[in-house]
């Protein structure tokens, strides 16, 4: 038996890339999940499925509050239930500019829609369900970037950095009123990332990462079994907090 059977787990931007491989760590525990994104959830379904697990795709815009109530709905509607919601859905639009005064303001615009907006609504409209429940666990995902914002390419993106900086602060927000019923919320921040680890291993190759104390870029696994351990039951005591995952890249 995982030690996430019996839960459902709500996941937003499951389509693909971290989403997919979140879903998949999920799955091999025992969860049963509510697969959301814009785009078609179904190959990640499949691969769910195909591990034993119930799986629910859903078509959403995180940024629209209409939407993610239905999800909310028919997740709760379908399952009985709303245990974990792990506010995935992002949106990065790297810019490559060269001053703020180049940014472009749409993209701004929806760059903030979808990475605070988004989550804000995520967890807005499962609260209701958690709170009659009797509990819950909400991890939103935030990003190393913020920790990191002299760095050339992330100061050159200051829609993406400052959305996920929003991202920690929301969970900050809300983590007193939400604990008051038995609702721990968290923020993880993964550093370089890839969802390729064969890509990983050629980036960390041609591009080594001196700067981590682990020396490398992060794989899948390095973020998903975190995410594992939040969402179990022992890391219940856990909230309002910023995980960074990032092999020591930068520490605090």
């Amino acid at each position: 038996m995982g030690r996430l059977e019996g839960k459902v787990i709500l996941i937003t931007g499951a389509a693909a890339g971290l989403g997919r491989e979140y879903a998949i760590r999920l799955a091999g525990e025992g969860a049963s999940l509510a697969l959301a994104d814009i785009n078609d959830c179904s190959a990640t379904t499949s691969r769910c499925t195909a591990l034993g697990a119930e799986a629910l795709s859903l078509s959403v815009d995180v940024s629209n509050e209409t939407q993610t109530k239905e999800m909310a709905r028919k997740t709760h509607d379908h399952f009985g239930r709303i245990d974990g919601l792990l506010n995935n859905a992002g949106l990065m639009r790297a810019l490559a500019v060269k001053s703020l005064l180049d940014v472009d303001m749409d993209t701004w615009d929806r760059v903030y829609a979808v990475n605070a907006r988004g989550t804000f609504l995520g967890i807005r409209a499962v609260y209701p369900y958690m709170r009659e429940k009797g509990g819950g666990t909400i991890i939103n995902v935030g990003s190393g970037s913020t920790l990191r914002i002299a760095r050339a390419v992330d100061s050159l993106n200051p829609h993406y950095t400052s959305s996920k900086a929003a991202v920690a602060n929301i969970t900050r927000a809300v983590a007193r009123e939400l604990g008051a019923n038995n609702i721990n919320v968290v923020t993880i921040a993964p550093g370089s990332t890839t969802s390729d680890r064969d890509q990983a291993l050629a980036i960390d190759e041609a591009f080594p990462e001196p700067d981590a104390a682990l020396q490398r870029r992060g794989v899948p696994e390095d973020i998903t079994g975190v995410v594992a351990f939040l969402f179990s039951d022992d890391a219940h005591f856990i909230s309002g907090q910023m995980i960074v995952i990032n092999g020591g890249r930068e520490v605090y």
